[in-house]
């Protein structure tokens, strides 16, 4: 009787050890995206790490040396990612949510926030985001109770380690070096409308078109720059009907440029501006240039600021455009604010916060157009900037702000006389809500990151479908590519942006000496019942 009661109470204990509802695997492997590391005007960014062999452990536990912390995007906050560093932690692996557009607006912000922090400086530690799945859930919730149990009594917490506990490995053994990647190319796009007249001024239209982020194989840039692109594009499509005839045909040549670079301080704009002033025989850059207008995250908020290098003088074109933009927006949305930012060029810097800024190094009357105010903002580049942080409504609303200031200042129409409400894109004219939709939809169907414009067949071919679309609407329509020198490079990228992770299902080396203790206890009682 008594050796009976003893199996019983074996089996149930055994039972009670593996009744935690653990996924059948005991390894799982998956694709995780490494933090991105590049050199930029001689200062190192991003993650030097790519190795990691360590257990996992919530970002709650108090010890994290030599852990692999994993965090949701509400854990990856300032306060805790640098926590994280201080104390030497093996690696953070953050999971990313498969619909971003659940995710609260403050806990979008607090990651943005951390995630710019993370990027201007570098660190040694691996740095990993990997989208959700159940398995890897299941491990954050495992690991997240343990951390909740160290609050209970030193018996529960000895127990539990003992008895429960499940821990897991992180395991990214790819033993290759970190390569530099120096033959990087930039694209850029350009084309013309050109206006009436042999010695015509020209406007000067241009957004960068790369998308910026923690991961690059994650980044896919939405609102910024997404929406740049797709209002000139836009834009293009609608003044070209315009040109077409050569009645509405203003006295104005329309440049439309397309530029890579945009997240690595403007370098695709440096070397087209090279290209047109230094080396070309004939530019309309170096004719007239009116002023150009660069559009930079324009999909959100009640805001249009207008970024200069220097306050714009009385009677010249830039003033005349503001007033312009000013009047549409007090006629035809007065809820939305106009304001001006004054930044002077920094020359001892050696990095540009806005592309306008690589013209008026340049002498060339240039500024920005963005719902951002600071240039620094975390809104301009994240893993986060999906298509769920894109109001279509405000993003077709702020096209049509420019359009008609463009239109108002090319036709000169406050001068002739026109009623201030005059609406020059109506009709078959209007901005499209289709086709603006299937643009930013394109543009974040895959990540747009500089280090995979033209290396991989999803994002080369997006290059050429934006060189399509130019040649739809505008004419001298020419493909810049710009490669760096070896030598001494503007920027040099690092591989190994995505790696397989294995994570390992193991029960500490506790629960084997409490399961052994219990199999001897059982043979222990056995032998004395046969004796």
């Amino acid at each position: 009787m008594l050796l009976s009661s003893a199996a019983v109470l074996l089996v149930l204990c055994v039972q009670h050890l593996h009744g935690s509802a653990l996924p059948a695997v005991s390894s799982y492997e998956f694709t995780a995206y490494r933090m991105q590391q590049y050199n930029l005007a001689r200062q190192k960014h991003g993650c030097r790490g790519a190795i990691v062999v360590a257990e996992a452990r919530s970002a709650d536990e108090p010890l994290l040396t030599r852990r692999c912390v994993i965090m949701k995007v509400q854990d990856f906050t300032v306060e805790k990612y640098f926590e994280a560093l201080r104390q030497n932690a093996a690696a953070v692996l953050i999971l990313l949510p498969q619909n971003i557009s659940s995710v609260p607006h403050d806990t979008v912000k607090s990651f943005m926030v951390t995630e710019n922090e993370a990027l201007q400086k570098e660190t040694l530690i691996p740095l990993y985001v990997v989208p959700e799945d159940e398995q890897l859930l299941y491990m954050y919730e495992e690991v997240k109770q343990a951390a909740a149990s160290r609050t209970s009594s030193i018996f529960v917490r000895v127990l539990r380690s003992m008895v429960t506990a499940t821990a897991f490995q992180i395991l990214v053994s790819n033993n290759n070096a970190i390569k530099a990647i120096t033959d990087n190319t930039i694209v850029t796009l350009e084309g013309v409308l050109p206006g009436t007249g042999e010695d015509a001024p020209t406007i000067v239209i241009t957004a960068h078109y790369d998308s910026y982020g923690l991961a690059p194989w994650l980044s896919y840039g939405a609102d910024s720059n997404g929406s740049g692109v797709t209002i000139l594009l836009e834009l293009a499509r609608l003044f070209q009907k315009l040109y077409s005839s050569s009645s509405t045909r203003p006295q104005y040549n329309l440049m439309f440029s397309l530029t890579g670079g945009g997240k690595y301080n403007f370098l695709g704009t440096k070397r087209w501006i090279e290209e047109n002033l230094d080396h070309a025989e004939s530019s309309l850059l170096h004719d007239s240039v009116a002023f150009v207008l660069c559009l930079d995250t324009v999909a959100k908020g009640d805001e249009l600021y207008v970024h200069v290098s220097r306050p714009p003088k009385p009677d010249t074109p830039l003033h005349s455009f503001i007033q312009q933009l000013e009047e549409v927006v007090s006629f035809r949305f007065p809820w939305v604010k106009v304001g001006l930012v004054h930044k002077k060029i920094n020359l001892v810097e050696s990095t540009v916060a806005w592309e306008h800024e690589r013209y008026s190094l340049r002498r060339i009357l240039g500024f920005t157009l963005s719902h951002v105010e600071d240039p620094k903002s975390e809104l301009r580049g994240s893993i986060l900037d999906t298509m769920s942080q894109v109001d279509s409504r405000k993003l077709k609303r702020n096209g049509i702000i420019i359009a008609e200031a463009l239109a108002r200042y090319m036709y000169n129409l406050s001068d002739k006389g026109s009623p201030k409400d005059v609406q020059v894109f109506k009709g078959h004219l209007d901005f499209q809500d289709s086709r603006m939709s299937s643009l930013m939809s394109f543009l974040t169907s895959v990540p747009r990151a500089a280090q995979l414009l033209h290396k991989e067949p999803s994002q080369i071919l997006l290059v050429n479908s934006l060189e399509h679309e130019f040649k739809s609407y505008l004419q001298q329509v020419h493909r810049h590519t710009f490669r760096q020198d070896k030598r001494d490079p503007d920027i040099t990228f690092y591989d190994q942006m995505n790696q397989p992770i294995v994570m390992y299902r193991v029960k500490p080396a506790a629960f084997d000496l409490f399961l052994g203790g219990c199999i001897t206890a059982y043979l222990g009682i056995a032998y004395y019942s046969i004796q």
